[in-house]
């Protein structure tokens, strides 16, 4: 009997094969791996200015990188060559962090530590700062429980309101790839970021497919008016929000507070940066604030070669 080795396949599978040849094609060695990660390197969306600034113009990212500073974690590297497809869940910022830094890490993942490291997602952040710097109480670093729960409703207002009047003031025109690739990094509709959406259509209008949005900008600007003037008397003369007491420390929402404010602050609006500009007291805690964040970033040395 012949062995099946012998075999042969018959012509037409033989043909069908052939139109899918199967190459082979040697390793390519990613540069990265001359850049060992010897410290936590944070992926951002490009700064305002990639020339000479090291904070980023998104404000997701921004909102990260103040986290970073005010939990006290210093001597992070940024990067901005990475485009989104390439971040986990193809959203920015990622966290790329020495194995010997995650929580938890047992010795022999010290000892094998290769220089790779692991990428986090943002919301994995909170969980790496805690095995740094240790993890906060159950008041989340506020002064009480009055204050904790303040902060949600100041939290909503800046991602509602503030959220919408910014996105406002920066039309885009998106591409059809925009809408149709599954790997771009889209941001939240703008109805689905005020706090009243606007009602659906009825009668014969409705019988059409929906296109576009409508929306009360004049709303949304007296809204944003509203959220910044009362944003500035919270604040008063105090050194960080919700609490008066100089010794107290920052918590997540003045790492939003300031991703918000620095946006604005370099918005192409002027109605928008006015609102901010009128108020000493914020454009002084956002100038302050910013030295700190500013001071614990500095710029990967394969993106300054680039």
């Amino acid at each position: 009997m012949a062995s099946p080795l012998a075999l042969s396949l018959p012509a037409p599978l033989r043909h069908f094969f052939s139109l899918f040849p199967l190459y082979t094609h040697p390793p390519i060695d990613s540069p990265d791996k001359a850049h060992p990660v010897t410290s936590p390197t944070l992926w951002i969306s490009p700064p305002f200015s990639p020339d000479a600034d090291v904070l980023s113009s998104d404000v997701e990212c921004l909102k990260w990188q103040a986290y970073l500073a005010l939990r006290g974690i210093s001597d992070v590297a940024v990067r901005w060559d990475v485009a989104v497809d390439g971040a986990l869940d193809n959203r920015l910022p990622n966290l790329h962090v020495p194995l010997r830094t995650l929580p938890g890490a047992s010795p022999e993942v010290r000892q094998q530590d290769d220089g790779e490291g692991e990428l986090l997602p943002a919301h994995l952040i909170p969980e790496w700062v805690d095995g740094q710097v240790g993890a906060l109480d159950s008041l989340e670093g506020y002064a009480n429980e009055a204050a904790r729960d303040e902060s949600r409703a100041w939290v909503s207002l800046l991602e509602g309101n503030v959220h919408a009047a910014l996105v406002l003031s920066q039309p885009s025109s998106p591409s059809l790839w925009h809408f149709l690739s599954p790997y771009h990094n889209k941001p939240r509709p703008l109805d689905a970021v005020v706090a009243h959406p606007p009602a659906p259509l009825f009668g014969i209008s409705s019988l059409l497919p929906s296109y576009g949005t409508h929306l009360d900008v004049d709303a949304i600007e007296q809204q944003y008016k509203d959220a910044i003037s009362s944003l500035s008397e919270r604040l008063g003369t105090d050194k960080w929000f919700l609490g008066s007491s100089l010794v107290r420390s920052p918590t997540a929402l003045d790492a939003l507070v300031f991703a918000y404010l620095h946006s604005i602050l370099h918005s192409k609006e002027h109605t928008l940066r006015f609102e901010v500009t009128r108020r000493v007291n914020l454009v002084a805690w956002e100038r302050r604030v910013q030295s700190q964040v500013r001071g614990a970033f500095r710029t990967l040395e394969v993106v300054r070669q680039s």
